[in-house]
This record gives structure tokens, C-alpha cells and sequence, in this order.
């Protein structure tokens, strides 16, 4: 399949992605079509990887995003692997040039526990 044009562009979390992809593979079962390849492995990777339902991630979006130091991409990566550790909310902010307090790590923890 080519792509002709990009009507759109917008970033979203993983578990949303698992939910569009969960309607298209309904679509295609219904309708007696072949998923192909690509498709499938999408899919399989998706609901390997998703921890948290579409609404909680993007909610977890929205609340990391009030908070300081925080960039919309390291959002959506946050929400992605769902840290339940300082180092692994470390290793997101790796490439970042400040570095979080104590405080700071556990409330973002808090935060992403409570969403799962």
C-alpha cells in the first residue's frame, strides 16, 4: 500500500493506537478480508506493549503535562512505558539537559500508578 497524501498528523499514545487498531482488525474479520503481514505484527505489537486503557493514557498525558519540566513528547513516552521505578523514569529523561529531584520522579511514579 502507497501512501498518496498525509490528511493529518497528530501524536498518540500507544494504548490508542491499540484501540484504532483493535476497530480495524473487527472491520477486516467482519468483512472476510485478508489482514495483511504488517497489520498483524502491528497488532500482536500493540497488545504486547499497551498497559493502560486509551482514556487512562491520554488522561495521564493530560496530567503530566501540567506539571513542570514536562514536554509533550516525554509525555507521550512516559505514558508509553508507564515507569514504576526512578530509574526507569530516568532513562526517559536521559537525553534531557536538567535532571529531576526526588520529588519530582516520585510524583510523576504516583501520578502513573494511579492511572494504571
Amino acid at each position: 500500500m502507497k501512501v498518496k497524501a498525509i490528511r493529518s498528523e497528530e501524536k498518540v499514545t500507544l494504548s490508542e493506537v491499540k484501540g484504532v487498531l483493535t476497530q480495524v482488525e473487527t472491520e477486516r474479520l467482519g468483512s472476510g478480508k485478508e489482514m495483511s503481514y504488517e497489520l498483524r505484527k502491528s497488532i500482536e505489537h500493540a497488545n504486547q506493549l499497551a498497559k493502560m486503557s486509551p482514556e487512562d493514557s491520554r488522561e495521564l498525558v493530560t496530567d503530566l503535562l501540567k506539571l513542570e519540566k514536562m514536554k509533550p513528547d516525554i509525555a507521550l513516552r512516559i505514558a508509553n512505558i508507564a515507569p514504576r521505578s526512578r530509574d526507569e523514569l530516568r532513562a526517559v529523561y536521559a537525553k534531557e539537559k536538567f535532571a529531576l529531584s526526588g520529588e519530582e520522579l516520585d510524583g510523576i511514579i504516583d501520578l502513573v500508578k494511579a492511572h494504571l
